[in-house]
């Protein structure tokens, strides 16, 4: 799976959320996630929430160029976290 991101876009996510958007690349590997469509504008995006650890984590994304394009990486919203509770459990 191919990944790519915007580096400004990469910093901005260190700073607000203290986590590296590359990481977010962990809920593609195959593990339990929850993915509802979050569109923006004339974009399709999409959010997906899992557990990393004991927590759990969001990332946004969307498809571009055969490839996901990493947008943003936080700790998951407690929404998202029932959402995920209520599919998997």
């Amino acid at each position: 799976m191919l990944f790519s991101w915007d580096p400004d876009k990469r910093e901005i996510n260190r700073a607000r959320h203290k986590l590296d958007l590359l990481d977010g690349q962990i809920l593609f590997d195959g593990r339990p996630v929850v993915t509802y469509p979050s569109p923006r504008n004339s974009e399709m995006r999409f959010v997906s929430t899992g557990q990393i650890g004991p927590k759990f984590y969001s990332v946004v994304w969307m498809e571009r160029d055969e490839a996901i394009r990493l947008i943003s990486f936080r700790r998951a919203r407690n929404g998202e976290e029932r959402a995920y509770y209520a599919r998997f459990g």
